[in-house]
């Protein structure tokens, strides 16, 4: 396996939060997730737009091999950003490019300086990596979650069940938390297998300390399921849509 290139320079959190070393704007919005049983939210999804309502992916399409450390960097910080603009109370869940990551200890340095100018609680944030992400050095994805954990972040893996690895990946990186693949929730009230894979998730989950959420929930049919079997944290358009630089109020 090819090592990693060399970063750019380091940049000062200010610089990644006025997008130096892109050639385009980004912003942020929140998606809640919510505890189905206390009717609270239990942390909110940063996404990222562009300026001018541009999608998630829209935006991601103009990541390259050039830009992909800056984006990643100016993606974390504008998060943190809005955020604290927005005074978030609860957790936000931050999406990372596990390879534009060089050194975890390194690459984190930009995040730290912005929760403590922003004044935002490191321990309010949560870092999670999509399971479908190519990942050619999984020993460096193993490195990444180790540091983030030890300095204090959560750590969570998204759309889990879309890719390829599965469970294997409970073992190799111990997340903190896993978000279940919108696929294997879909119409799940109508299909034996796919709640046969959901339980089986659920036992490993519990056994490990693995909190689990749903995401991609539409319908009270899914969601009536789901509670069934023991899921209480739900992410979806049922319980709300993603807003640009506001707090959408969840839908019950």
């Amino acid at each position: 396996m090819p090592a990693l290139p060399s970063p750019p320079p380091a940049l000062s959190c200010r610089a990644c939060r006025d997008g130096a070393g892109l050639d385009f704007a980004i912003t942020m919005a929140f998606q809640p997730i919510v505890d189905v049983e206390a009717k609270t939210v239990f942390a909110h999804e940063a996404l990222v737009r562009g300026l001018h309502g541009e999608g998630a992916a829209d935006v991601l399409a103009k990541v390259n091999d050039h830009n992909r450390y800056r984006f990643d960097q100016a993606a974390r910080v504008a998060a943190i950003s809005v955020a604290a603009e927005l005074q978030l109370s609860t957790p936000v869940s931050i999406n990372f490019l596990p390879n534009a990551v060089y050194r975890p200890e390194t690459c984190i340095r930009v995040t730290l300086e912005a929760a403590a100018e922003l004044g935002f609680p490191t321990s309010q944030i949560i870092f999670e990596v999509n399971e479908a992400e190519p990942i050619g050095d999984r020993a460096h994805l193993k490195g990444i979650f180790a540091e983030y954990k030890r300095k204090g972040f959560k750590t969570a893996i998204d759309d889990f069940g879309a890719g390829y690895a599965g469970l294997a990946l409970l073992a190799d990186f111990e997340p903190d938390l896993i978000k279940l693949d919108m696929a294997l929730i879909r119409n799940i009230h109508q299909d034996r297998t796919r709640r046969a894979i959901i339980a089986g998730t659920l036992q490993t989950c519990a056994s490990l300390d693995i909190t689990v959420i749903a995401e991609g929930v539409e319908t009270d049919d899914e969601v009536a399921v789901l509670r069934d079997m023991g899921v209480r944290l739900f992410q979806g358009y049922r319980f709300g849509r993603p807003a640009t630089r506001a707090i959408p109020e969840p839908t019950w």
